[in-house]
């Protein structure tokens, strides 16, 4: 499995930057994910119900070789917080939404069908989601996959105003 963080901030009352770990990770046989260096969802005011954005792309990769081309990408999401991450200064991994949506790019050749976790609604991440998935075979070419998931802060109307701060992971295996 390769795992790959993304650490996030949340603004309540401001622009919202998700600054992300470092481009990309590798694995057996050349899978590899990828996600952006950072991401800005916009802003919130204090009292808003919640905060959309979009991430960015994030890419898994295939080496070439003849075998499985199937593989499954998981995200999940630690707390956001802020201050001294009382209550009313966090917002909890179940209020964070993904939407991986559909495909926005691939290359290379297999014989697999592809699949979002997430095509029309957003999920709650308290708990590891499909993000997207591939089953099916590899023909000696390296492939690519793209999608650009939406994010959907659910905000509480007890949140304090603050940067909020926590972690986006994708793995994929």
């Amino acid at each position: 499995m390769i795992r790959r963080s993304a650490t996030a901030a949340a603004l309540v009352g401001a622009s919202v930057l998700l600054p992300q770990a470092p481009a990309q990770a590798a694995g057996p046989a050349g899978l590899a994910i990828s996600v952006p260096v950072s991401a800005n969802l916009g802003s919130a005011t204090t009292g808003s119900a919640s905060l959309t954005g979009v991430l960015g792309d994030v890419t898994v990769t295939t080496g070439a070789s003849l075998g499985s081309g199937g593989w499954v990408a998981t995200v999940s999401a630690t707390n956001f917080t802020t201050g001294g991450g009382t209550s009313a200064e966090t917002i909890p991994a179940s209020s964070i939404g993904y939407l991986s949506g559909a495909m926005t790019s691939s290359s290379g050749v297999a014989a697999n069908v592809c699949v979002p976790g997430q095509l029309v609604s957003a999920t709650s991440l308290g708990s590891p989601k499909t993000a997207f998935s591939c089953t099916g075979l590899s023909l000696l070419i390296a492939t690519s996959l793209t999608w650009r998931p939406t994010i959907v802060v659910s905000l509480s109307p007890s949140a304090v105003a603050g940067s909020y701060s926590g972690t986006i992971l994708h793995s994929v295996a």
